[in-house]
């Protein structure tokens, strides 16, 4: 049987990641889980994982924690970028300190992630940076000014890298979710805010899971190599925006 090839996943303690992580395990990939909770990390109890704590923002030891793993595990074939944050607020009363995070989560530790991965792809002439970003990626929505701006910038710089990257046989990947049951919404403080999403979800007759993203990441993954899923926009059926 041909070993898998390594699969490095941020965000990985909870939501999303987590699920990606369990996914990918099941497929028999060697896994590098990062997250800023490693006990949540070492929970889930994976086979052949390698959980470190790391914070996305630090470049330098994104770096060291891939490094690590590929000395055990060889090259990163896929790296899904899914560390994110969303802190909701209206523009005249946000405090900026929360634009200032979700800039450095969420664009920033992306960038630092296909810093840390692109070239070696590109060297090796083949690969998978999968970016996982937002239906506020692509329309706007209330109360999401910066977060919307966050991953704006996500589609942005993933089609650019994409284009960048295409001759050389490395795939890049965006995933847009909807409303996900996630605990991303626990990081706004605004509780008028939090009410009104949440009645936003139960309107549509409830969201999707971290699973159904999981699942749809698994399959934009498995394709041949020369087959390149560009984006995916993955939403409850009865989520109109």
């Amino acid at each position: 049987m041909n070993k898998k090839p390594l699969v490095v996943i941020t965000g990985a303690s909870s939501g999303i990641g987590a699920a990606v992580a369990q996914a990918m395990s099941k497929q028999g990939h060697p896994l590098l889980l990062l997250a800023r909770r490693l006990d949540r990390l070492e929970a889930l109890d994976l086979p052949d994982a390698l959980c470190r704590q790391v914070d996305v923002t630090d470049r330098a030891a994104l770096q060291r924690a891939i490094t690590e793993a590929e000395e055990v595990y060889g090259p990163t074939d896929c790296l899904v970028n899914n560390a994110g944050l969303m802190q909701l607020g209206r523009v005249a009363e946000q405090d900026p300190a929360e634009w200032d995070a979700m800039v450095d989560i969420n664009i920033k530790g992306v960038l630092n992630g296909i810093s840390a991965v692109a070239g070696q792809m590109k060297a090796r002439k083949g690969g998978t940076i999968i970016n996982v970003s937002s239906v506020a990626g692509i329309k706007g929505f209330p109360n999401h000014m910066a977060y919307c701006g966050t991953k704006f910038a996500v589609h942005g710089l993933s089609e650019t890298l994409r284009e960048e990257l295409s001759d050389d046989s490395v795939r890049v990947i965006t995933i847009a979710p909807g409303a996900v049951e996630t605990e991303l919404l626990s990081h706004t403080s605004a509780s008028d805010i939090i009410d009104g999403y949440e009645q936003w979800k139960d309107g549509m007759g409830g969201v999707i899971t971290s699973e159904d993203i999981a699942n749809c990441i698994a399959f934009v993954y498995q394709q041949p190599q020369n087959v390149c899923i560009r984006e995916l926009v993955v939403t409850a059926t009865r989520q109109s925006a």
